[in-house]
């Protein structure tokens, strides 16, 4: 059912309403009735009128005084407001009426015509007011959902490249962000580091004490690692099963030295029992390899993965529990 147009008449005299709702026969519209300025205002905090057809003399509350009420308050200052008066009674207080917020006049007695055209006007604008609100609710609404869609998107996002056990970056994280920071340094010629970090004698670690306790000790080694890095753009990530990467840009070999040896000193100072490890016999230990280069346009970044895991092998070879920059 299409919804009515709501217009508001207020007049103390019924003969007033009556000759109104003879001329206003537009069957659109719902013609709403107050017999003073009170009720007017109870009605308009009740209803939302397209325009008031308000007469000035009443008694108690004048239609000067109602059109200052109804401006007065945010639901009702927008109604447009007519007021109806005999002009040459009230020439001297047309003025006033502009001043409390009318935007029109009309003059007893009526002319059915002008009040239809009025009426009709009104109609017209209010319908079109409903229909631009409507559209911004709709926009609105679709805003929200773009919005909820693209935070559900960056959950995944972040999701698909964060280890779920460790929460550093798993592989497809990796390689994401190694190739952001290697193309930077391609392109203002800095050098890029890496550390390829592994838990020593791990495999004995999970046969001896479960891997449960391996999957803390994962999660403890990956917290050590992050917190050695005091920079924003370096990064670790899980590459493997207990295989660590950090990726440093803009840092030469002498600096990736550097948060290798203390990550090695704060692995060793977490005095993680391990009772088993052939490179310390009571504690946990960590072999780095670490690699540095200074990347171009024909290099891939695996090149130094590569190195930094050939330098990983050498600290390995040689007792474990230490680093290894090549040089």
């Amino acid at each position: 059912m299409k919804e009515l147009v709501k217009i508001l008449i207020v007049d103390d005299l019924k003969e007033n309403h009556l000759v109104m709702e003879s001329v206003l026969t537009d069957p659109e519209l719902d013609l709403i009735k107050a017999m003073s300025g009170e009720e007017a205002l109870a009605l308009c905090l009740e209803h939302d009128f397209a325009v008031i057809f308000m007469d000035v003399q009443m008694p108690v509350m004048d239609g000067f005084e109602t059109a200052e009420i109804l401006r007065s308050i945010e639901k009702t200052k927008s109604i447009p407001i007519i007021f109806v008066t005999a002009i040459s009674k009230e020439q001297k207080s047309i003025f006033r009426g502009y001043e409390v917020g009318a935007i029109d006049y009309l003059s007893k007695p009526i002319d059915p015509i002008v009040l239809r055209s009025k009426a009709r006007v009104f109609k017209e604008l209010y319908l079109q007011r409903r229909i631009i609100e409507h559209q911004l609710l709709e926009m609105e609404s679709q805003l929200i959902e773009l919005q909820r869609m693209q935070q559900e998107k960056e959950v995944l996002e972040y999701l698909s490249i964060i280890d779920s056990l460790t929460q550093i970056y798993n592989r497809r994280g990796i390689d994401k962000m190694l190739k952001m920071h290697w193309n930077n340094c391609v392109r203002y010629q800095l050098p890029i580091s890496a550390l390829m970090i592994d838990n020593d004698c791990f495999k004995l670690y999970n046969d001896n004490y479960g891997h449960l306790k391996g999957d803390d000790v994962l999660k403890r080694v990956a917290q050590i690692c992050k917190d050695a890095l005091y920079r924003s753009e370096d990064f670790v990530g899980r590459y493997g099963g207990e295989e660590y990467l950090i990726i440093m840009p803009n840092v030469d070999l002498l600096g990736a030295n550097i948060v290798a040896e203390r990550i090695l000193k704060a692995v060793q100072e977490a005095e993680i029992l391990h009772e088993f490890s052939t490179a310390d016999k009571s504690r946990l230990t960590v072999s780095i390899g670490v690699a540095s280069i200074l990347p171009s346009q024909d290099m891939e970044p695996q090149i130094l993965i590569h190195e930094a895991d050939n330098h990983l092998y050498v600290a390995k070879a040689r007792g474990r529990n230490q680093c290894f920059c090549g040089i």
